[in-house]
């Protein structure tokens, strides 16, 4: 007989998440409080773009496996095992909001019928998960339940197949029968012999923001030695391939470009250095690493000053503003600072990408243009600014780009094209650390 499972929260973590479960076998309920995004996932249609997530979501749809509700009380009522896969955004102090956190575990108590697992898939400061479990023995007058963490590590763009097929699975678990239920839902991935990390609430909440500052920190690094490739003539490639040889540093994101984004590194980070502020210790290098974040941003603009001269009435064709290729999603994006900017000191900014251009129409309006064909984009252009490595950008026609723009200049923030046959074609050509 499978678990009946509660997903709550249909964003990145709770979709993929909801849909991962149901396909191991588990019946599922999806859980909204958003009706409109409920009413498209029952039809099989996505609210986020990630590779094979529609296939995989009409199949447990028509499996019977998958449900969607936005009816919280009942979703949990119909539950053994509850998990949180909410939202936890920055505050302006940096600390982590955990008021949909807060409203779940509300929820939850006043739903328990019966003992329960939460297993907490948000992101949440070290602590939460013990006071949760606190909260709910307040609210309830009871010990029937198990809270668990059990912290995501899903890229975006590759969510799917890392669900499927992760690194590792972290459970803070102090349970031994929660323990086994877990295991059990996650049978597939032991069948695969994935590596389980079992341990207590504290070490698998700081497992997480402790893996995503390290990787923003390799980030930011690699962003400054290019910087300093630049002034002193050195190719930035060259340079992270070869530290990459290295089996103690590994070439994994070890690629320059202007800056991280999205929904986990930029709030992470800043929570990181939150926590350490509350606790009294110090987290200079993480601070540092969000400080450079926001200067890497902000430097393609001064570059481009530099190349261009004054801004104003400068046509720039921006080519993505999703935050990374393979993704719609648009939080925290370095295209956001970057346009902002751009507009800030007179350009004019027409921009292209391939999935993302109605989600950062929600954010500029029409102070821009938006273009749903690359060439579009270009037209009488003095700049060709790219923003993300979408692969349908390296295979520009770059003797046809030239034809469609104004000037001659391709800042290549993502280092995708080609430098010499941008040369060959009669371009300025700029890259990241070249």
């Amino acid at each position: 007989m499978s678990t009946r499972i509660t997903v709550v929260g249909t964003g990145y973590v709770g979709l993929v998440t909801a849909i991962g479960l149901a396909d191991f076998g588990n019946t599922v309920i999806a859980c909204d409080i958003d009706k409109s995004i409920i009413d498209k996932l029952s039809k099989g249609i996505p609210t986020i773009f990630e590779h094979d997530l529609e296939e995989y979501l009409k199949r447990n749809i028509e499996s019977g496996r998958l449900m969607f509700s936005s009816q919280i009380d009942f979703s949990i009522k119909n539950a053994d095992v509850v998990f949180v896969g909410v939202g936890t955004p920055d505050k302006p102090d940096g600390s982590a909001d955990l008021s949909q956190i807060e409203a779940v575990v509300d929820a939850v108590a006043h739903n328990m019928n019966g003992h329960k697992i939460i297993a907490v898939k948000s992101t949440v400061p070290v602590g939460t998960n013990r006071w949760i479990e606190n909260r709910l023995k307040t609210e309830t007058g009871s010990t029937n339940f198990t809270v668990v963490s059990n912290p995501e590590f899903l890229r975006e763009g590759r969510a799917m197949q890392d669900f499927f097929h992760p690194d590792r699975v972290v459970i803070g678990c102090e349970d031994e029968s929660a323990k086994e239920v877990l295991k059990e839902i996650y049978r597939p991935l032991y069948l695969i012999q994935t590596p389980f990390v079992w341990c207590n609430f504290e070490t698998a909440e700081l497992i997480k923001y402790a893996s995503n500052a390290f990787l923003a920190t390799k980030i930011s690094f690699i962003n400054q030695m290019a910087n300093l490739a630049e002034a002193l003539g050195a190719d930035i490639h060259q340079v992270a391939k070869t530290m990459g040889m290295d089996g103690r540093i590994s070439p994994k994101f070890l690629h320059p470009g202007p800056g991280f984004g999205g929904s986990c590194f930029p709030k992470d980070t800043k929570a990181v250095a939150a926590m350490g502020k509350k606790h009294n210790v110090q987290m200079t290098i993480v601070e540092e690493v969000i400080r450079a974040n926001e200067q890497q941003k902000i430097r393609v603009v001064e570059r481009l000053k530099t190349i261009l001269g004054s801004m104003k009435a400068k046509n720039v064709a921006v080519l993505g503003v999703a935050f990374k290729a393979e993704t719609d999603d648009v939080r925290e994006s370095p295209a956001i600072a970057v346009v902002e900017k751009l507009l800030e000191e007179g350009a004019s900014v027409r921009v292209h990408d391939p999935k993302a251009l109605d989600n950062f129409k929600k954010l500029f309006a029409d102070r821009i243009e938006y273009c749903e064909r690359i060439m579009d984009t270009l037209d009488e252009a003095d700049c060709l600014l790219v923003m993300t490595e979408w692969n349908s950008y390296r295979s520009i026609d770059l003797n046809e780009a030239g034809n469609q723009m104004r000037g001659k200049t391709i800042f290549d923030a993502r280092n995708v094209l080609d430098p010499e046959s941008a040369r060959k074609n009669g371009f300025e050509y700029f890259g990241t650390g070249r």
